[in-house]
């Protein structure tokens, strides 16, 4: 029996293919970092429990304030990351800052902190770093050129 239909697994003769690749874009646009915004979650949702989770609380009163806030921050920043990617990407570099933050903040805010609450602050800074970093270089990457 003959083949008398036109091969239809290429569709770039398609007339609408520009449409479709266009549409296409745009709903993946900004989601190359998809897979970073459960560990940013998580990350601030540990950072806002690990005064209580190390047992800082009653040694440390303003740095579990800080750790707190600092947690919420970074897990709405997440959110905002899995809400709104196209426009969330832009404060990759913030996160970046509130990872450097989280790691003098023991010395700025605390008081004589000790070695755990120390080190415990500067692993929650430098993967806030990391992630931030990683949001960044791939948001920067898939940005759409001018």
């Amino acid at each position: 029996m003959a083949n008398v239909s036109p091969d239809r697994s290429d569709i770039s003769t398609h007339p609408d293919v520009s449409e479709m690749r266009a549409r296409y874009d745009a709903v993946l646009g900004g989601r190359d970092v998809a897979l970073v915004d459960g560990p940013v979650f998580l990350l601030g949702l540990y950072c806002a429990v690990s005064p209580w989770v190390l047992h800082y609380t009653t040694s440390q009163p303003d740095l579990m304030t800080h750790n707190l806030i600092m947690g919420i921050a970074i897990g709405l920043l997440a959110l905002g990351f899995t809400a709104a990617p196209a426009r969330m990407y832009g404060l990759s570099w913030a996160m970046c800052a509130l990872g450097v933050w989280m790691i003098i903040a023991p010395w700025v805010v605390g008081n004589s902190p000790d070695a755990g609450v120390v080190v415990n602050n500067i692993i929650i800074g430098a993967l806030a770093v990391i992630l931030g970093m990683m949001c960044a270089f791939t948001a920067a990457r898939s940005a759409p050129r001018a």
